[in-house]
């Protein structure tokens, strides 16, 4: 039996729609890598990333168990993607070849500022008005090409123009960038609240 309101589709991806992150974590010489992702939830104060098996990034947290969680407002997609098809992993790992090339400073590339954190070693991104501070305190490998990622919360920053008068987020001050089906997107108007 066909349906007439819907057809079948084969998307290459699934991502209907996540916040873009700009992940910090420390080199082993104690540099700092940048690395953008866009798998993500949340609860409580745990957030649950999806992260590449064959970067920079899962090498680093496997060593040194801190990461930083950035949040890039519309304004800056061309700085992620300036940085999206780089690597901090030297040599280029096989399964990036050759879409991807080394970068060792990709703040840099990015044109991004490293700021430094609080509590953990490495940096978050200054251009960013929502940061977190985390610790991993779980990893489970081999879910196809990444690992899923559990981490901690331990504080959050937030630029004084994305609070209300209440010192809360201000979900219609502060605008993440979205990531639907590889394209780039902003939030619209609202169209309603939870009390």
């Amino acid at each position: 039996m066909r349906d007439p309101d819907h057809v079948v589709i084969e998307p290459r991806v699934l991502y209907v729609g996540t916040p873009v992150m700009l992940l910090g974590t420390q080199n082993a010489d104690g540099s700092a890598n940048l690395a953008p992702a866009s798998s993500y939830w949340a609860l409580g104060r745990m957030v649950c990333l999806g992260i590449e098996n064959d970067g920079r990034t899962i090498e680093n947290l496997a060593a040194r168990p801190e990461i930083t969680v950035n949040f890039p407002p519309p304004t800056l997609w061309q700085a992620v993607e300036r940085i999206a098809d780089t690597t901090g992993a030297s040599p280029v790992p096989a399964a990036k070849q050759p879409r991807y090339a080394h970068v060792p400073d990709k703040f840099e590339r990015a044109g991004l500022t490293p700021q430094p954190s609080d509590l953990i070693a490495p940096p978050r991104v200054a251009e960013c008005l929502l940061q977190f501070e985390a610790v991993v305190r779980r990893d489970t490998p081999g879910l196809g090409d990444y690992h899923l990622v559990e981490a901690e919360v331990l504080r959050v920053h937030a630029a004084p123009s994305i609070l209300d008068a209440d010192g809360r987020l201000d979900p219609a001050a502060w605008e993440p960038t979205i990531y639907s089906f590889r394209h780039y997107h902003a939030l619209g108007p609202e169209h309603g609240r939870r009390p």
